[in-house]
């Protein structure tokens, strides 16, 4: 069966409290008066009736502000947040290559996180400890891997992470802002990389703030505006709206 993502009136919301820290002499008053609840919050939809569908072959890229909703609509796709609204329906493996390293152990060594990481991605030990010397080579942090990773800097966790998570052929690749990982060398070798995984993907879905990268590698966007598809289509077409939208803004 083909790879397929079909999102039907999605909608995601969430909430922004207020005084959701009140003071001692608010508390206490609180206390007093009987009342229950200082917060007060408000709802906001970070995503509002989405529809798209998604086949294979298609090479989608997500452009818009910050606040658009880029992220959250890859992170409902790969089921990390749910909808409150609507269906969503996903044919095939998602490799989502975001926020890397969010599930390392610091207190563990490189070649125990490698397993540890791994799993959290969905791959077997058995698999890790086939590609384990593959993932190390690549990171170049085969000095380091018996050493904790609170030992490692901010950019070697990120190479470490990056290599575990790019080590096996996608069916759905999911990528959001992950060129920049690392030092100049490793971020040229880690963009080759990621060309090679979406040239063997069925399907890639990405956001990036740099239009040539969506440019380059998509051949569909979508302009997203506070949770809102304002165009989905042709890249060029759609960068060039997203564009004139943000020179009108700073023309104001």
């Amino acid at each position: 069966m083909s790879a397929f993502i079909k999102l039907e009136n999605i909608s995601v919301k969430f909430k922004i409290y207020h005084n959701s820290n009140p003071s001692l002499k608010e508390a206490a008053i609180n206390l007093l008066t009987g009342k229950k609840n200082l917060n007060t919050y408000r709802e906001f939809y970070a995503l509002n009736q989405i529809n798209l569908d998604i086949r294979t072959g298609d090479r989608l890229g997500l452009i818009g502000l910050n606040g658009a909703g880029k992220s959250t609509l890859l992170k409902t796709i790969s089921g990390i947040y749910r909808p409150h609204q609507g269906k969503l329906s996903v044919g095939g493996k998602i490799t989502p290559l975001m926020e890397l390293g969010a599930g390392f152990d610091p207190e563990q060594t490189g070649k125990k996180n490698i397993l540890l990481y791994g799993a959290l991605l969905g791959y077997s030990q058995e698999i890790m400890h086939i590609k384990e010397k593959e993932i190390i080579e690549f990171s170049e942090l085969e000095d380091f891997m018996d050493l904790p990773l609170k030992y490692y800097s901010s950019g070697m966790s990120s190479r470490l992470a990056f290599s575990i998570a790019t080590v096996t052929d996608p069916e759905i690749l999911i990528i959001d802002e992950v060129f920049a990982a690392g030092d100049a060398h490793f971020v040229e070798k880690s963009s080759n990389r990621i060309k090679q995984m979406v040239a063997k993907s069925s399907m890639l879905v990405m956001v990036s703030h740099t239009l040539s990268q969506i440019e380059d590698l998509c051949n569909r966007v979508v302009y997203l505006d506070h949770g809102n598809i304002l165009m989905d289509g042709n890249p060029q077409e759609v960068i060039s709206l997203y564009e004139k939208k943000i020179e009108e803004m700073n023309t104001r």
